[in-house]
């Protein structure tokens, strides 16, 4: 029988530790890979909206697949566990794992989280997510965010809104002021300076208040899904074009605590999804508005082109107000810098690339 040295037994208990550490490694990646995440994800929309509302349930879907599972959304609609518009703090303070909103409603505590969201006389939505995906947009909305424990992923990107739905028509913008309607985000308040009385509802408020006389016209969101919420049942006249909102932007905001939880594959897996589900949005919004608008002479509805003029002045009055939010907010100015940076030198290709509209 060998007797064993001290020197050797030193080495077996070397190598004894080190496939242990190696077996524990081995073992522990698989678990940290495989962990179950559940979140609650509270929508701004209604998931049953084409376009606006449904992209986070095929995201949560697409998500739930990729992972075999272990990541799992459990989607909830507007207002069902916070206020529509208290999503972002909800995620914040932890009340929400997440949520999938539009950062327009968020402006009141952070002026420049509209930029994000929708911007008057602003770019395309395919230019708006070039932006994001290879400008500076994804760069600047998570270092704004972070300030407020909040990570951003873009989600849905969809095209321009109507300009509203009135109840009477409009001939000059004279025809704004005292104007009793909801219309959010930065075209907001430009309707404000041109005169109206504007108030910010969430979408499932907006028929009763038209309903009920409380206001007199509406923006909401592009004419498929506006149809869905009544609006064309009550006024009759639909303006176009959305120059307040030429894209719509909505994203997933989650807890940046939560967020650095994940595993790089975990969150590798919520961003595919998500940018799956931004182009899903924009191919289906797309797709789906040109026969409801061919339906609008069945239903005595009007649609009706906003005098160059009035978009002239309109313009105006949007220069002034993103140069009055620009002098009062760092961030804003910044991040609105670098949009008008990168629309001018995407006009370049742009103005080459494109066939002119009238082919």
């Amino acid at each position: 029988m060998k007797t064993l040295t001290l020197n050797s037994k030193k080495q077996r208990l070397n190598i004894a530790i080190a496939v242990a550490i190696s077996a524990s490694t081995l073992i522990s990646l698989p678990a940290s890979a495989n962990e179950k995440v559940r979140w609650k994800v509270q929508a701004v929309f209604g998931t049953h909206l084409p376009a606006l509302g449904d992209p986070i349930k095929y995201v949560s879907e697409q998500i739930k697949e990729a992972s075999n599972g272990n990541i799992q959304f459990k989607i909830y609609e507007p207002g069902k566990l916070v206020p529509p518009f208290g999503i972002t703090e909800a995620v914040k303070n932890k009340q929400l794992n997440a949520g999938y909103t539009w950062l327009g409603y968020d402006q009141g505590k952070i002026p420049a989280a509209a930029l994000f969201a929708a911007v008057p006389f602003g770019m395309e939505p395919w230019a708006y997510a070039s932006w994001w995906y290879d400008g500076e947009g994804k760069k600047l909305a998570e270092k704004l965010y972070a300030k407020h424990n909040i990570h951003p992923v873009l989600c849905s990107v969809i095209g321009p809104e109507t300009a509203g739905w009135f109840k009477k028509e409009l001939k000059s913008l004279k025809d704004i002021e005292g104007l009793k309607i909801r219309f959010a985000g930065l075209g907001g308040k430009v309707m404000q300076k041109a005169g109206a009385s504007v108030t910010v509802l969430p979408g499932g408020e907006i028929f009763p208040a038209l309903e009920k006389g409380a206001i007199d016209a509406s923006e909401f969101s592009m004419p498929a899904i506006d149809q869905m919420m009544g609006f064309d049942k009550i006024a009759k006249n639909n303006y176009f074009p959305g120059w307040h909102q030429t894209f719509t932007a909505s994203h997933l905001v989650v807890n940046t605590d939560t967020w650095n939880s994940l595993t790089d594959g975990q969150r590798a897996m919520i961003d595919m999804a998500c940018t799956a589900g931004t182009f899903r949005a924009l191919t289906r919004g797309e797709a789906l508005q040109g026969s409801v608008i061919n339906g609008f002479e069945a239903k005595n509805v009007t649609a009706r082109q906003l005098p160059d003029d009035v978009l002239d002045q309109l313009k105006s009055l949007t220069d002034e107000v993103m140069s009055e939010i620009s002098a009062k907010d760092a961030d804003f100015k910044e991040i609105y810098q670098s949009q008008q940076a990168f629309a001018e030198e995407y006009k370049v290709w742009k103005s080459r690339a494109y066939l002119p509209n009238k082919y």
